[in-house]
């Protein structure tokens, strides 16, 4: 008699049912095509019980893989969700993107760059200051613009967030500190806490926190007066911007070399925020609101960008502030 070694198909049962932990995502077509020639040479040497259970479990596999050529079938929830929101955030006016439709924008841009198609869209959404919202749990409106494009690097060092955010309305409104210092900088401060885990990140809607992305950001959080202080990563979902990251250069270079190390200057300020220390229009929004730059003349008090635009202006930690949350998608 002849003798084959011959490919076990999983069959859980005489019905050509499959198991569940059989994994079809991902396979190619010259792997189906293989699999077809084996249940051909099965279909020949094996009875015909056997073989009509093979036949069964292969018509659907081909079934699936027909039904859904493009990997519908096997996409996760996330996927599908980037999909179909990729379908019209293409065609759609940026001004009009829903939260899918943002986050499907960003993460096409992580993907592809400046080769993206929705990244046209998205820089001119950027440079023309366009304003999405979202309701807070509280009922407030949040109001947000874009002012990063791939700037942000994921904590989990995968690559870059395709879309930063920064809001633009006084829905939101926070001490730094309990008390006026600034020791361990943005790292250790209340306000963070309450931005990556406490009351102000329950503030975000279910939909909106699922979509954020963790990003590094660099800062001094040792605090103080201190010219020498060491800037350190923190890994965050909500954070507020630097000084270095609104300003292209530092007021306080010579003196406190680590004011120009807190990350760079978002897209969104370049040729628009030019002044280190005076007003400027792009900053406006008629409150002060704080950055996480910790005073470099001072151990009480935080940076903030006061109703003038004026983003080098100091608060005693403890004084109450417009949060302008700034996040990744």
């Amino acid at each position: 008699m002849l003798a084959i070694e011959i490919y076990r198909w999983p069959i859980s049962d005489c019905n050509g049912v499959a198991p569940k932990t059989v994994r079809l995502r991902g396979q190619s077509i010259i792997e189906y095509v293989l699999i077809a020639a084996i249940i051909s040479l099965v279909v020949v040497f094996a009875g015909p019980q056997v073989s009509g259970a093979i036949r069964n479990q292969f018509n659907q596999v081909t079934n699936a893989v027909n039904s859904g050529a493009s990997g519908d079938n096997f996409m996760s929830a996330e996927e599908k969700t980037y999909r179909e929101a990729m379908k019209t955030v293409v065609n759609k006016d940026a001004k009009d993107w829903t939260l899918d439709e943002q986050k499907a924008a960003a993460t096409d841009i992580a993907k592809n760059g400046t080769s993206s198609v929705v990244y046209a869209k998205a820089k001119a959404a950027m440079d023309a200051g366009t304003k999405f919202s979202t309701k807070l749990t509280n009922g407030k409106t949040l109001e947000y613009r874009i002012i990063g494009i791939n700037h942000d690097d994921l904590a989990d060092g995968s690559g870059k967030a395709g879309l930063t955010f920064l809001t633009t309305s006084t829905a939101i409104s926070s001490r730094m500190n309990a008390t006026h210092t600034n020791v361990g900088g943005w790292e250790q401060s209340e306000l963070r806490k309450k931005m990556n885990s406490g009351e102000i990140w329950n503030l975000m809607p279910s939909d909106f926190q699922s979509r954020v992305k963790a990003v590094k950001k660099l800062t001094n959080n040792v605090g103080g007066n201190d010219k020498n202080a060491a800037v350190t990563a923190t890994a965050d979902k909500l954070f507020l911007l630097s000084y270095s990251e609104i300003v292209p250069t530092s007021y306080w270079a010579s003196s406190y070399p680590w004011t120009s190390s807190e990350g760079a200057q978002y897209e969104a300020f370049r040729d628009k925020v030019t002044n280190n220390c005076s007003g400027n229009e792009s900053l406006k929004n008629g409150y002060s609101w704080w950055e996480r730059s910790v005073c470099p003349l001072a151990s009480s008090s935080f940076l903030d960008v006061n109703d003038r635009g004026d983003p080098s202006l100091n608060t005693p930690a403890m004084y109450s502030r417009i949060v302008c949350l700034a996040w990744c998608f």
